[in-house]
């Protein structure tokens, strides 16, 4: 199957895992369990599973399926492999703050080539197009219904500084001191992958990220960023980021638009 036949597939259950995610959202009292790592879950995060694994498994049954929810599934060892999280910035979702996503990829040969990245709260959906590029689409983000879509690019980092974007629920000391090395003109914070999101459509230049990830955290964003015309690269050498490594945890990250000078990792 091509690629841009996969494509609407993966853009319609990120949608109707949003709207999933919503119907709770929107409700006054959610419960809140905590994983063995002591990251918060909720319900939204099982419905949404529910919603992309159910989708995923029958129409693409010999792709494997690895979701953050779905422990069992984390010993695949493929070389094409579709990585969702049905609920990324949980912390920003039990907080009301919008800034959560949906995140669907596949990735092929240890790199993420195709993207959903859906934020319903905050009516924004990217995605790539299936022949090498990246898109936003309009409202109202029907499922059986693809709306107006327009082209999304990076942008050249201006004479005047650095338009940074670093994590809402995450940033640390070690972070601050990274970006202040850099000729700052513009600083943003956003939860979960929609920092990918904001460099591949020129909102920012620089998104690094000293902390742990896992790669369904970072997979689908990183797909658009790429398709975008943009880079993620490992902080300690800046070579590209791979994909489907042991355990599926990353290192720490840097994702930038060309042109960003970065500065070397101590």
């Amino acid at each position: 199957m091509t690629d841009d036949a996969l494509v609407p597939t993966m853009r319609r259950l990120a949608i109707e895992a949003g709207a999933r995610i919503m119907e709770f959202y929107q409700t006054d009292a959610l419960a809140v369990d905590s994983k063995a790592d002591d990251s918060p879950v909720t319900a939204a995060d099982h419905a949404a599973d529910a919603v992309i694994w159910q989708g995923l498994t029958r129409g693409f049954p010999d792709i494997p399926v690895v979701t953050e929810e779905k422990a069992a599934s984390h010993g695949l060892r493929a070389s094409e492999f579709f990585i969702v999280d049905p609920l990324d910035g949980t912390k920003e979702f039990i907080q009301k703050r919008g800034d959560f996503t949906v995140n669907i990829a596949l990735v092929r040969d240890g790199v993420p080539v195709l993207g959903v990245v859906y934020a319903p709260a905050k009516g924004r959906l990217f995605y790539t197009d299936g022949r090498g590029g990246a898109v936003e689409e309009d409202g109202p983000h029907l499922p059986d219904a693809v709306g107006a879509a327009t082209p999304i690019s990076v942008s050249a980092p201006g004479r005047g500084g650095l338009a940074v974007v670093a994590s809402k629920s995450h940033r640390d000391a070690a972070t601050d001191a990274y970006i202040a090395r850099y000729d700052v003109a513009d600083f943003k914070s956003a939860g979960s992958s929609l920092k990918f999101c904001l460099v591949a459509t020129g909102e920012a230049a620089l998104y690094p990220r000293l902390g742990r990830t896992m790669e369904w955290d970072t997979a689908a964003g990183d797909a658009v960023l790429r398709a975008a015309g943009g880079q993620v690269v490992r902080f300690d050498d800046h070579s590209p980021l791979r994909y489907g490594k042991p355990g599926f945890e990353n290192p720490f990250f840097i994702a930038h638009a060309p042109g960003v000078t970065l500065v070397a990792a101590d």
